[in-house]
């Protein structure tokens, strides 16, 4: 029997686990296990296990681990950043190196966790849209069990990412729009298709597959929470992912102390996190979408109300930078032997800002989240022969000519 079920972040409703990411009520559908039929002895087993986010298995939504697909997943350091707290007064300070997982980034972990889900029900066709790095941890995933992957991303997306999908076998397509433009195109085409939507919040995977990022965290500190959390926000499953991580290992009592701050980043010129936290309208019209072709741009976010709920329960906020701030940050973390994405250095930005707003206590430990490397944004020509669409009607006219 499993020790998972599906409750709503809204109307509070159980259900049984199931591959559905949305309450009849609207609410996002989060995994809640039974914690008492957990072993006590499970904390002590772990430290004996492979360093990969699979040793977590218990705690991760999984019913036949005979399916599990990875490619060596998590596991990613947490680095000690001394001469950066020297330089600049800090409290201990670490990097969440998650640019070295399998496809680069983050999303590897959602993606093995998704994937494998869908593996255990034999569903064999999936698609995303995405910024990008979504996309070619999808691919690569799909690709790593036989499953076929078609992904939707914008048509400025990086193009090493996009050379990346076609390096997996995925059917690639880039979109004339932003990512809810794609995703327009995966929901119109789920029916004829018969393809599986795995996009942000769709189903729980990807949430529960992040979610290993916080139990990391706090395994890798002895067992104890950080003070801070700075960490990048687009559609914002990963701060979803990393407020169940610390609630679960409260309440397995495997860790004491109040939550860490969780700190949401976005860049200026997309930020509907932190003008719906400020108490603003945080629609924002895509005539007015400025920022960067990368994760932080999601100008709606799938469950925004839940994103700055986590950031209000845990004492958090959310701050915006600008791409310059993001830029010379980018720079910054190389000269300390970084490799950190516009993404993960986006958190440095954020970080010198609340310091300089005196949001930061001396002495604090602060986790900054690098959720990829800078190479895979390096200038590169797309390839010629991938299809720029505008609609469903597009997509179904290439790849008929494809087939």
């Amino acid at each position: 029997m499993n020790t998972f079920a599906l409750v709503c972040s809204r109307c509070g409703v159980r259900q049984p686990f199931a591959l559905k990411g949305v309450c009849s009520c609207g609410g996002t559908l989060l995994v809640e296990f039974d914690t008492e039929r957990i072993s006590l002895s499970l904390r002590d087993e772990i430290q004996g296990r492979p360093w990969t986010m699979w040793r977590y298995k218990e705690l991760l939504p999984v019913s036949n681990i005979s399916r599990i697909v990875t490619l060596g997943e998590g596991g990613t350091p947490l680095l000690r950043l001394e001469r950066l707290e020297k330089r600049f007064g800090l409290g201990p300070l670490y990097s969440k190196r998650e640019e070295l997982n399998p496809t680069g980034s983050f999303k590897a972990r959602g993606f093995s966790s998704a994937v494998t889900l869908l593996n255990e029900r034999d569903i064999r066709k999936v698609a995303v849209n995405s910024n990008g790095n979504a996309a070619s941890a999808l691919a690569a995933y799909a690709a790593g069990c036989g499953m076929d992957a078609y992904v939707f991303v914008p048509k400025d997306c990086p193009g090493l990412i996009v050379e990346e999908c076609l390096l997996y076998g995925a059917h690639t397509y880039l979109v004339n729009g932003f990512i809810q433009d794609a995703g327009a195109i995966v929901a119109e085409g789920a029916s004829e298709q018969g393809w599986f939507h795995v996009g942000t919040l769709k189903e729980p995977g990807r949430v529960e597959g992040k979610k290993t990022m916080g139990l990391e965290i706090a395994e890798q500190l002895g067992w104890k929470f950080p003070d801070i959390v700075i960490y990048p926000t687009g559609g914002g499953s990963g701060i979803i992912g990393l407020w169940r991580a610390f609630l679960l290992l409260k309440e397995l009592g495997w860790v004491q102390g109040p939550l860490p701050r969780l700190i949401s980043v976005q860049e200026q010129g997309c930020e509907p996190v932190v003008h719906r936290f400020g108490g603003r309208d945080a629609q924002v019209g895509e005539e007015h979408v400025t920022a960067s072709a990368t994760g932080l741009r999601v100008p709606k976010p799938p469950d925004i109300e839940l994103v700055v709920s986590i950031l209000q329960q845990t004492n958090g906020h959310a701050v915006s930078v600008s791409l310059s701030e993001i830029e010379a940050a980018v720079q910054s973390l190389g000269r300390y032997g970084l490799s950190a994405s516009p993404e993960g250095a986006a958190t440095w930005a954020a970080l010198l800002k609340l310091k300089d707003e005196q949001r930061i206590t001396a002495g604090e430990t602060i986790v900054l989240f690098n959720t990829s490397h800078a190479g895979k944004y390096m200038p590169w020509k797309v390839t010629q022969q991938t299809p720029v669409i505008t609609s469903y009607h597009d997509f179904r006219y290439w790849h008929s000519r494809r087939s």
